[in-house]
């Protein structure tokens, strides 16, 4: 038998995000549709260097539930290949009382949800986390007093929206955070339009800059078109949303189901059993270290060399986004002990069969890792064996064999 030292190093993690050209539907209203908000986000992209596609449909007032039947919002969900659909709800709506709320409101947005993800599998979706307006909702305030003043009706929606995007795994874009930031920090920055409700020229910017971030994952700094507005009020907006927005994308959701690689391995021999514990990840690639790779989620690998030092990589991919996760094994070989004369097992791995030549052997069987005898076909042919392994699960196993009183050890690998 031969003594093997597997010695293996603390896993680590590297992320990487697609910066490819992002695809965005948006759903909404006319806090979408004033200033032609994905124009505007499609623009200020562009002057840091990025693309960004586009389709909309924003009647408005509208709600998830209209959108939710809506013939041409169904017709654009279902035309696909859409990296993120961006949802609005009526600006009112989501800051009622929780009972109305839960009946019309949160239905459809789990609804919408679900369409999306029906028919765009690599799809995030994105809510438009909106604001209180100026000085409350004077319509609902005698019906319901929470809304009564902006600190009030702001709160709730950004309660709602953060209480969305939990329920269905979706991220935010934090709009609503972003102007109460700049409300209290820069008061003379007007991001209303007259009627108090509506986005300014700076609401739509201070959106856009936030969309910027959670769309491309990158810093609203990079940002160089002011767009018509003074250059102290834009540098001003994209340093609130780079504070509000990007240094705390997590807070958003942005990043929280994006591929996390992971691996654990049991080793016996030169053969090591990989198990993959990654999350959020629909393929894979396997580095070994020895130019070898696979693709299978948890394959079995048999080094060839010993006395060698081999990096493990496991990459795991979803949609354009990537983790890798890597291990070093060191493996030494000592003597060798009862080894087996003259043993021949083919093929191995195998997945059905597998064929043993031995000289002279009382008794040949098969057990596990945990020494347990496996009870298999076995079919003896002068000094041959054939082993029917189909129904074993796959994994690490090993041929027994008694001669002379001594037991003899091999190993096989059930693909």
């Amino acid at each position: 038998m031969k003594k093997i030292l597997f010695i293996a190093v603390l896993l680590s993690g590297n992320f990487t995000y697609s910066q490819l050209p992002k695809n965005v539907l948006f759903l909404g209203n006319s806090y979408t549709d004033v200033n032609n908000l994905p124009q505007l986000i499609a623009d200020l992209a562009a002057s840091a260097g990025d693309n960004l596609s586009f389709d909309s449909n924003t009647p408005g007032g509208y709600t998830f539930n209209g959108h939710s039947t809506n013939a041409t919002s169904l017709q654009k969900i279902q035309a696909g290949n859409w990296d993120f659909v961006v949802l609005k709800e009526q600006s009112q709506l989501p800051s009622l009382s929780i009972g109305q709320v839960q009946t019309d409101c949160f239905p459809y947005a789990t609804i919408l949800d679900s369409i999306i993800r029906e028919y765009n599998s690599c799809a995030e979706t994105m809510f438009y986390m909106t604001w209180g307006r100026e000085t409350g909702d004077a319509q609902n305030c005698s019906s319901w007093p929470p809304v009564c003043t902006y600190n009030g009706m702001d709160s709730l929606l950004r309660l709602r929206y953060e209480q969305m995007a939990i329920d269905n795994q979706a991220v935010l874009s934090p709009v609503g955070a972003l102007w109460h930031y700049i409300r209290q920090n820069n008061p003379s920055l007007q991001l209303y339009a007259s009627d108090g409700s509506h986005p300014s020229l700076a609401g739509s910017y201070a959106a856009a800059c936030s969309f910027y971030s959670t769309i491309f994952r990158k810093d609203p700094t990079l940002i160089t078109d002011d767009y018509g507005l003074s250059t102290m009020d834009a540098l001003f907006i994209r340093n609130a949303a780079k504070i509000v927005v990007f240094d705390s994308l997590l807070n958003w959701h942005v990043g929280a189901y994006d591929p996390m690689a992971s691996f654990t391995m049991i080793e016996n021999f030169l053969a090591v059993m990989f198990f993959n514990q990654s999350t959020n990840a629909c393929n894979y690639l396997w580095d070994f270290g020895d130019g070898t790779t696979s693709t299978v989620s948890d394959p079995v690998h048999i080094f060839q060399q010993v006395n060698t030092t081999f990096t493990i990589t496991l990459t795991a991919e979803c949609c354009g986004y990537s983790d890798t996760a890597t291990g070093t094994f060191i493996v030494f070989v000592g003597l060798e002990e009862n080894k087996m004369l003259n043993l021949q097992i083919n093929p191995n791995p195998a997945k059905d069969f597998i064929n043993v030549q031995i000289e002279n052997t009382d008794q040949i069987y098969l057990t596990n890792l945990q020494g347990e005898t496996i009870q298999v076909p076995i079919l003896k042919i002068g000094e041959s064996y054939k082993l029917d392994i189909s129904q074993l699960s796959k994994g690490l196993y090993f041929i027994k064999a008694m001669k002379e009183s001594k037991v003899y050890s091999g190993k096989i690998i059930k693909q």
